[in-house]
């Protein structure tokens, strides 16, 4: 992938995560596709720009969300004018200074280059259990914490 388009991606990733982080649902919706999707931390689906800047507007509205603080794991290319984008995520709650352990998760962002330069085609999210891995669980917060600290 040549790296003017990794960071691209990158950056639109970042911009994701801070539109997250000030609460701004049509800031975060605005940087997908028309039909893009998310696929929430609990399994929820929002689709396409409205639907997304709908659900979120909610989600800020009646609850507090905590930040995001991010680790990308890679960048590649999945073929012609598409990205893969895999990360860790951490969240800090607000007001917080750690790391919430129980809501660390992975995310695959799926980018898309167009006529308007590069925008999200899916965002999802999986909750980073690792199920009777304790070890492996504890890895991720302690990588986490350390990228918190660094920012």
């Amino acid at each position: 992938m040549p790296v003017a388009s990794e960071n691209a991606v990158r950056l639109l990733y970042d911009a994701l995560l801070d539109a997250w982080n000030r609460r701004d649902a049509p800031g975060f919706a605005g940087l997908f596709t028309e039909d893009g999707s998310v696929v929430g931390f609990d399994g929820s689906q929002m689709n396409g720009r409205p639907g997304i800047a709908a659900a979120l507007g909610a989600i800020f509205k009646d609850h507090p969300t905590a930040a995001y603080v991010p680790v990308v794991r890679e960048v590649r290319y999945i073929g012609g004018d598409a990205a893969l984008l895999r990360a860790a995520v951490g969240m800090v709650p607000p007001g917080g200074s750690d790391i919430n352990p129980a809501v660390n998760a992975v995310q695959s962002m799926v980018a898309v280059r167009g006529k308007s330069g590069w925008r999200i085609a899916l965002l999802h999210n999986t909750p980073a259990a690792f199920h009777g891995r304790p070890d492996l669980a504890e890895a991720l917060t302690g990588e986490l914490r350390r990228a918190w600290h660094a920012r």
